[in-house]
């Protein structure tokens, strides 16, 4: 949670700042394209693919505080040069910034006080280079001046959140979505980043406005119940569709089997934050254990494995957070987190610098793997019992017919790990490729080998 607090420290502070602060006029360009007829957007349907992207995670949470905008270049520059041939087309900022709003919308307009460019000057310099801007913000945040009009509506932002009696919630103005304005408000949002050329939003904080339960800090809101969560969801939902934007589901609560967020999301979080990484907080920590609120699983192991009955093609994708590769200790455990992520339909977030990547760009590089992303595949284990071994045997097939195993060895010792393709209904001998050794291993109806501690191998089957 550090980051999280640190980011609403910010956030507290632009109270302070904002009356005295020359605020940028907005950007206002024609918006990217017309509108989509959100009729035709059916809930639960998706038609995006898990993003391939950078993050300035890593330094914010490493630093404990928002990143330098010369620091932001200088991974671009890094990411444009290696990562971006290889598909990585998104650079996303996270928490820690300040709260700049447009003074006539209330939306936010810049990543820090201190930065010279703002959303949009660096969404149009990216997409000249061949990238994208990715949002961290949540149209359910009140952030700017109480007097704003909200567009199209004679409402305030101030009859939209709750100020009076000591009502008001931990770090956040929520917008009460069953108040006249609300929705106005929440396309309004979706309209505001389109017209940056932004189309991925990455939303926090969900289980608060849900319940206002935290399972660390104990009660932070006062909740705004089920049937408002839905209803925000449902707004958000539609006005993304209208504008084409990803939409990103941080820290739900996932209550009735995710029920809410299948319908009204493209992506949801699954575990907890990547923190200081390494395999522990990738597989080892709470490892097994089931919680009734957010983080329901700790690592991404678990949780890729306890979701993955919801995933597929065009179905929600699941995401296993932020990776720091450079916290992992050995090349088996670097090729484990990234196979997994891929295996399972998930982004791959690329949280590593150039200043902390070390020699681990390979892992990053893989186009034999990464072509699992680009053809939007998505695996499932053997087994969703999370004690058994069958949950770390992934297969999933490609949409040319192709089939994708991956065996993996979670424990600290060497492991057997067998699989009969008979038992995922592949009939014969395939011809067998060793996707991190760019090997083919001959033909064979069956997998069978002793894996390393916290090691993997991932292959591609091909008919005969």
């Amino acid at each position: 949670m550090r980051e999280t607090i640190n980011y609403f420290i910010g956030f507290l502070m632009m109270f302070l700042l904002l009356m005295g602060c020359e605020e940028k006029a907005p950007w206002t360009p024609n918006l990217p394209d017309e509108p989509k007829d959100t009729t035709t957007v059916t809930p639960g349907t998706n038609p995006f693919k898990a993003p391939l992207y950078w993050s300035v995670y890593e330094y914010c949470y490493t630093v404990d505080a928002g990143i330098p905008e010369l620091e932001w270049e200088r991974n671009i520059n890094w990411v444009e040069e290696n990562l971006l041939p290889y598909g990585y087309d998104m650079i996303c900022i996270d928490g820690w910034g300040d709260v700049v709003t447009d003074p006539v919308t209330g939306y936010r307009t810049n990543h820090s006080y201190s930065w010279t460019h703002d959303y949009a000057w660096w969404s149009k310099e990216l997409r000249q280079r061949g990238m994208r801007l990715g949002i961290y913000d949540n149209p359910l945040w009140i952030n700017g001046n109480r007097d704003i009009i909200v567009k199209g509506t004679n409402k305030r932002l101030r009859d939209l959140v709750d100020t009076e009696g000591g009502k008001d919630d931990l770090w956040f103005s929520w917008l009460n979505v069953d108040r006249n304005g609300a929705k106005e408000y929440i396309e309004g949002f979706f309209e505001h980043y389109a017209r940056m050329d932004v189309d991925y939003i990455r939303m926090d904080f969900l289980s608060w406005f849900e319940d206002g339960w935290d399972r660390n800090l104990g009660k932070v809101s006062q909740g705004y119940g089920r049937e408002n969560y839905e209803l925000a969801l449902k707004y958000i939902f539609e006005a993304a569709a209208k504008y084409n934007i990803f939409l990103s589901l941080v820290m739900p609560h996932n209550y009735e089997n995710a029920e809410i967020e299948r319908k009204y999301g493209h992506m949801i979080r699954i575990n907890e934050d990547t923190g200081d990484g390494g395999w522990y907080k990738f597989s080892d920590k709470d490892r097994g254990t089931l919680y009734e609120h957010w983080p329901q699983r700790a690592t991404a192991f678990d949780g890729f494995i306890h979701w993955s009955h919801i995933t597929g093609r065009n179905k929600m994708i699941l995401d296993g957070d932020f990776i720091r590769l450079n916290t992992f200790d050995t090349h088996y455990e670097k090729e484990s987190c990234i196979s997994l992520h891929l295996m399972a339909g998930g982004p791959v977030t690329v949280s590593d610098q150039y200043s902390t990547i070390g020699d681990n760009l390979k892992y990053y590089q893989n186009r034999e793997m990464l072509a699992l992303n680009e053809d939007g595949f998505v695996g499932k284990p053997l087994s969703q019992d999370i004690q058994s071994s069958d949950s770390q045997i992934w297969y999933g097939q490609m949409s040319n017919g192709d089939w994708i195993v991956g065996l993996f060895n979670r424990e600290n010792s060497p492991q057997m790990r067998s699989i009969l393709f008979s038992k995922l209904g592949i009939e014969g001998k395939m011809s067998v490729r060793d996707l991190w050794k760019h090997v083919d291993l001959g033909e064979a109806d069956q997998l069978r080998i002793t894996l390393e501690p916290r090691a993997c191998l991932i292959v591609r089957l091909t008919d005969i």
